[in-house]
């Protein structure tokens, strides 16, 4: 009895001791803002400002016509007389395969055939002596058209040995070498025209309906410090969700010193009109969310907004914001949700 009197007594001791240690623990989980130390950061004013009447993006120069040359049989390469930025004519042989085999085939798909109309011709004259039958010559005739068909396929298989050009222009890549296998679907080349080029750039969703086709537009290749004119060839309808941008493409007249893969960079001329900006620096993009931290009550807020053009080191804030806020530019890197932020003296 003095027993459990005395486990009891020791029991009750610890849950007196236990109580006010899960209370302090308690507490220290309800806040764990608290903890987080406070980031000294860079600030901006989200303003209102007149869009400008130019904006610029970035695009590369690449032909009108490019193609991948490949094989649509396999054999091995005998003949490749092509190199590296070698010009060529449409019609020119480009690669020639082995085939031993398929020469075979033809051989003796021309030999079926010329029986299979031997055949026809004999019965055709029997016929006319009332010496065969019109069935007879009915399945031989089909007898000879199935020939045929079997010769034609052959002889394309044939001609599949030989690649040409498709058309005039220059060898970019060379993927293969003589003695080299080659198989359906393999690159073995690329080649492009070489005075046929064209501008590939991005606008701004926003542009979409207000770049037509035949539009003029400014193009300007630094690293030889030319400027084009641009001719819109194609303009994408819509936008790709992750960019918030479309695909266009302009032509550009012929120029020796421009090349596929260069650098431009293209003026699209905007309509004025007032929008809300922040710096660049102060949108975070994580995949296909852009975010922003604002200072509310000297903590960091997070808000998802939604962007639009650049120009000038800004970005155009199509939702998200409002005018006047304070986004963080600088130390937003590593920001939390709430975190406490000092603003750094300018």
């Amino acid at each position: 009895m003095k027993l459990n009197q005395w486990g009891c007594m020791l029991f009750m001791v610890a849950l007196i001791a236990f109580l006010p240690a899960c209370d302090k623990a308690g507490m220290q989980a309800d806040t764990p803002s608290q903890a987080l130390p406070a980031v000294e950061v860079s600030v901006a004013q989200v303003v209102k400002r007149v869009a400008g009447d130019q904006v610029e993006v970035v695009g590369t120069i690449q032909a009108v016509e490019r193609a991948e040359i490949s094989s649509k049989m396999t054999g091995n390469i005998i003949t490749l007389p092509v190199d590296l930025g070698s010009k060529v004519k449409q019609g020119e042989l480009l690669v020639e395969l082995s085939a031993g085999e398929v020469s075979a085939q033809v051989q003796q798909a021309k030999a079926q055939l010329e029986q299979a109309r031997r055949n026809l011709t004999r019965e055709e004259n029997l016929l006319k002596k009332n010496a065969a039958t019109r069935e007879t010559v009915k399945s031989l005739r089909d007898i000879a058209r199935i020939a045929e068909a079997g010769y034609k396929e052959s002889l394309t298989m044939l001609n599949y040995s030989r690649i040409v050009a498709p058309f005039s222009g220059i060898i970019t890549r060379k993927l293969a070498n003589i003695g080299d296998l080659a198989t359906p679907g393999k690159p073995l080349l690329y080649i492009e025209q070489e005075n046929n080029l064209q501008v590939l750039t991005n606008i701004p969703e926003a542009m979409i309906l207000h770049i037509k086709k035949d539009d003029r537009l400014s193009v300007y290749i630094p690293s030889v410090e030319l400027k084009v004119e641009g001719i819109v060839a194609e303009v994408s309808p819509i936008a790709d969700p992750s960019s918030r941008s479309a695909p266009i493409k302009l032509n550009i007249a012929p120029d020796p010193r421009l090349r596929s893969g260069q650098f431009a960079r293209v003026t699209l001329a905007m309509e004025k009109a007032q929008t809300l900006t922040v710096p660049v620096s102060a949108v975070q993009p994580i995949g296909q969310i852009e975010r922003v931290f604002v200072v509310h009550d000297d903590k960091a807020q997070l808000r998802l907004v939604r962007t639009g053009a650049k120009s000038d080191g800004n970005i155009e804030i199509l939702s998200g914001l409002s005018e006047n806020e304070t986004v963080i530019t600088e130390g937003n890197q590593t920001l939390l949700e709430g975190q406490p932020v000092t603003i750094q003296a300018r």
